[in-house]
């Protein structure tokens, strides 16, 4: 039986990667789509494990062969869902999740309109913004791009996306609980903490 697809959007800063990192061991039966970019490895970074590292000559040639779900270029990279890895997992009966900007799930759900969405924002401007600079890894300059994409995103997602569910991480324990509920609804294997509830 072919596996549920997953797609999460947030805006950087919402906490969608903490969140998912708390809910996901829970369920055995679920892979991280592993996306391709051009963007350089961080340190610790794997490639075909975090992500598919591209130049951009080799990006733009996945583009040309089709071999790819969505991409998009954000914050000046390039970043697409290889087709190949999301077929080989749902063959294999597994449940896989998706980490997407807005825009890209647009295209995303076009191929696979099935998909259910999860929008992680936070609870306000305000408070992205405070979360951004407590990081303190980015300049001014770049804090201030990553705002304004943030308000295009969220009013986006909000207008044209395609989202079942939209969770507000203003406490992050709630949040936990909110999102696990939604995942029990559609992972194919369920979690043993949920068995006989």
């Amino acid at each position: 039986m072919p596996g549920t697809l997953i797609v999460f959007s947030a805006a950087s800063g919402a906490g969608k990667t903490t969140l998912m990192n708390r809910v996901m061991p829970n369920f055995p039966n679920i892979v991280y789509s592993v996306s391709a970019t051009t963007r350089k490895p961080r340190a610790g970074e794997i490639d075909g494990t975090h992500y598919f590292f591209k130049t951009e000559e080799e990006f733009k040639l996945m583009i040309e062969k089709n071999e790819l779900v969505e991409w998009n270029k954000v914050h000046n990279n390039y970043y697409g869902t290889p087709k190949f890895f999301v077929e080989q997992k749902l063959a294999e009966g597994k449940d896989v999740i998706f980490d997407l900007d807005v825009f890209g799930k647009i295209n995303f759900d076009k191929v696979y309109p099935q998909a259910i969405g999860i929008l992680i924002l936070p609870p306000s401007l305000e408070e992205l913004e405070e979360r951004l600079r407590l990081r303190k890894t980015e300049t001014e300059e770049s804090l201030k791009l990553r705002m304004e994409n943030a308000k295009k995103e969220m009013n986006f997602a909000k207008t044209e996306g395609k989202y079942q569910y939209i969770i507000y991480n203003g406490d992050l324990e709630a949040a936990v609980i909110e999102l696990e509920g939604i995942m029990v609804k559609y992972s194919s294997l369920k979690s043993s903490i949920h068995s006989g509830s």
